[in-house]
């Protein structure tokens, strides 16, 4: 079918599954009719197969289905799926949006686990759906350094931003099979797996004088209020054919940031905005935070968790909006205000001293050193640009800096989104206003699929340099623009060395640095 005539069927609802085959993405809004469509024959599987949070023996097998139906699930380390176990999983309901996971259970570690997925009729037994294929590698054993296999990974962000969506007359997204293509382990999503509050049309025209052309469904249409339009944001995203590609073969480990909710959201807020129907942030993340629980493969109800990749890596993967205080003018000396609150924090500082991997990656969906404005004198991120001691927000990452160099804690490495833009940053004390940590590095990439920006402003309190930066020529430079990016992770199984390359749309390597393995 031509592009144009999906485009027309997306739009006019009629496509196949109709309102159900998109997460509520095409429903009619309150008060209309509904559509006059009964699933009939086999059950069908509408967005694909995905896995997530793998560890060395389980890891998160997700699908939708068209219609209520028990997922099923055979897993093998043999493409050809010879002696598979099968497991059953879940019935799917509308009450999840007819989404549903299996947790697998008891897999080999550092191995390459096969999973096929169907949908079975719950009231006629052997009426079943085709199968779905997907694949993902579990995360290494345990044991010395020296036996350890190397670990290798992607990360990215921003995905459907700043107006621009799916536009298939381009390929689509693109950068998805880039990734696919490296093979990596897994797939870190620093955050903004959707823009719930960026609603899509049809066309942009772009500078030079060609025209952007948008997938477009109902749900992308508006800001996202209702629970279903929160399903629709996700549901879009798997239209597209690489990130599904890409989701069937590569497990994720996802963050979310503002914009699975609103922009620059935060608990507590009431906001002005004439675009929704409600002005309270925490009636809408609510319902954000059900979908993303919904669509999103994780093993964890929360989503601040560490995940261990054998002697070499141990992940932290932060939660940065939960429990975020206000944006104010972030000049504060309260240090157990912040954006992590208590319990979390506590955990982060507790779990560095307590790691024992070469590296401690701390994934952070807002970054650490580069200072990210809401509005006249009032801030959304951890720094504010007044230099000197750190105040405000960076009195919580001051500790947990300060905490992890008294206790010994080496290979400490910070990867974040969020700018729209990609950057290495080292931090030093030599170069700092606060001396008692350990040097360490920040990265930076992305967006996946969203309006590029940058480069934000620097704040020195903890001796920040910028040793890579490519950013675009003016703010909310179009996919077509090419600043699109995503980060590479490779560490060395032999040596424990931690080698970045930040890549561009294509795949290119831009720029890279090798970090050598510390002593414990």
């Amino acid at each position: 079918m031509a592009e144009l005539d999906r485009r027309m069927l997306l739009r006019s609802g009629l496509a196949a599954g109709a309102g159900l085959a998109f997460g509520g993405s095409l429903l009619p809004r309150a008060g209309a009719a509904a559509p006059a469509f009964v699933p009939s024959g086999r059950p069908t599987i509408t967005h694909g197969v995905q896995s997530g949070d793998p560890t060395r023996h389980s890891a998160v097998v997700w699908t939708r289905a068209d219609r209520p139906g028990r997922m099923l699930v055979e897993v093998c380390n043999r493409p050809d799926f010879r002696n598979a176990r099968r497991v059953r999983g879940p019935l799917l309901t509308p009450d999840t949006d007819l989404t549903g996971s299996v947790t697998l259970r008891e897999l080999p570690h550092n191995s390459d686990i096969h999973y096929r997925v169907r949908i079975e009729d719950p009231d006629t037994h052997g009426l079943r759906s085709e199968p779905v294929v997907g694949r993902l590698r579990t995360a290494p054993g345990g044991g010395t350094r020296r036996a350890a296999r190397g670990v290798r990974f992607v990360w990215t962000a921003d995905i459907n931003g700043q107006g621009w969506g799916i536009n298939p007359d381009r390929g689509g997204m693109r950068i998805f099979e880039q990734m696919r293509l490296l093979r990596p382990d897994f797939y870190l999503c620093s955050g903004d797996t959707v823009y719930a509050d960026g609603p899509i049309t049809e066309t942009v025209n772009l500078p030079d004088g060609t025209v952007w052309r948008n997938l477009v469904t109902e749900a992308k249409s508006k800001v996202a209020e209702t629970l279903d339009e929160f399903r629709g944001q996700y549901a879009y995203n798997l239209l597209d054919e690489n990130l599904k590609a890409f989701a069937a073969e590569v497990a994720q480990i996802n963050q979310w940031d503002d914009h699975e909710v609103r922009n620059n959201w935060y608990p507590g807020q009431v906001f002005d905005d004439p675009r929704y129907t409600g002005r309270n942030a925490d009636v809408l993340a609510a319902r954000a935070r059900q979908a993303f629980g919904e669509w999103v493969p994780s093993r964890s109800r929360e989503i601040f968790r560490k995940l261990s990749f054998g002697p070499l890596l141990d992940l932290f993967v932060l939660d940065m909006r939960t429990f975020k205080d206000p944006n104010d003018d972030n000049r504060y000396a309260d240090p157990t205000r912040g954006l992590l609150g208590a319990r979390q924090r506590a955990w982060l500082i507790d779990g560095l001293r307590a790691s024992r991997a070469t590296w401690k990656v701390i994934a952070i969906d807002l970054p650490l050193g580069l200072v990210v404005g809401d509005g006249a004198n009032r801030y959304e991120g951890v720094a504010q640009g007044a230099g000197g001691a750190p105040m405000g927000r960076e009195l919580e990452f001051a500790t947990v800096l300060r905490d992890a160099h008294r206790n010994g804690v080496t290979g400490l490495v910070f990867l974040t989104a969020d700018v729209h833009y990609t950057a290495a940053h080292h931090y030093d004390p030599a170069r700092a206003a606060v001396g008692d940590f350990t040097p360490f590095w920040e990265f930076v990439s992305g967006p996946a699929n969203a309006g590029a920006f940058g480069p934000n402003t620097l704040d020195p309190t903890f001796g920040p340099r910028a040793e890579f930066v490519h950013a675009p020529p003016a703010a909310n430079t179009s996919p077509a623009g090419g600043f699109q990016h995503f980060g590479e992770v490779d560490i060395d199984g032999a040596s424990g060395a931690f080698t970045v390359r930040l890549r561009d749309l294509t795949g290119a390597a831009l720029w890279s640095v090798t970090l050598p393995a510390q002593a414990h």
